[in-house]
């Protein structure tokens, strides 16, 4: 299944995306199902991922402008959190090697989400397509909640593989899998 013909897809600027963070917050909150003061909590951590190395975002919009699903990401590197705390568990799953494989020159696919009434309609797999085929890197890492959901099915579809999995991010009771795929993409 593929997006509607009006569905729009846009790459937006880090300006753009700050004019436009209330909506992709929000729009982040009813995906995930979080309770409304979390788009307090996380905006100024998207505000400072706007400023990392490669950092891209696109949006899926609606015939109106309203955006209905959004995907970015950024280069991965030491010294970020998540790559701090992946690194910890990929190291004692599979040692040094795993950590070199994996954590070395690729890109974080840090947020992507469809507002829950605009799923199952292709939006999903067109934003992550869209995203990953404008970046530079060998591979794309990611987390997700276990569990079989849709963004599961996504991810495997789009052929990513486990790089670890049952992982616990400090202050999250969730068990989480650490997912990737080398890049490009391939139809």
């Amino acid at each position: 299944m593929t997006a509607t013909s009006s569905t729009r897809f846009v790459e937006l600027t880090a300006d753009e995306f700050r004019d436009r963070l209330r909506e992709a917050l929000d729009l982040y909150v009813a995906a995930m199902h979080y309770p409304q003061g979390t788009a307090e909590q996380r905006a100024p951590m998207w505000l400072t991922h706007v400023l990392r190395e490669g950092w891209r975002c696109v949006v899926a919009l609606d015939t109106d402008g309203t955006m209905l699903g959004l995907a970015y990401g950024y280069r991965g590197r030491a010294g970020q959190w998540w790559h701090e705390q992946v690194r910890r568990g990929l190291a004692q799953e599979s040692g040094d090697e795993g950590v070199r494989l994996w954590m070395t020159d690729y890109f974080e696919l840090t947020e992507i989400h469809v507002r829950p009434a605009d799923q199952a309609r292709g939006i999903g797999s067109d934003l992550l397509r869209r995203l990953l085929s404008g970046v530079d890197y060998p591979r794309v890492l990611l987390s997700t909640p276990e569990g079989p959901t849709r963004a599961w099915r996504l991810y495997r579809r789009m052929g990513f593989t486990d790089v670890l999995r049952d992982y616990y991010f400090a202050g999250d009771p969730r068990p989480f899998a650490i997912l990737g795929r080398t890049l490009p993409l391939s139809e």
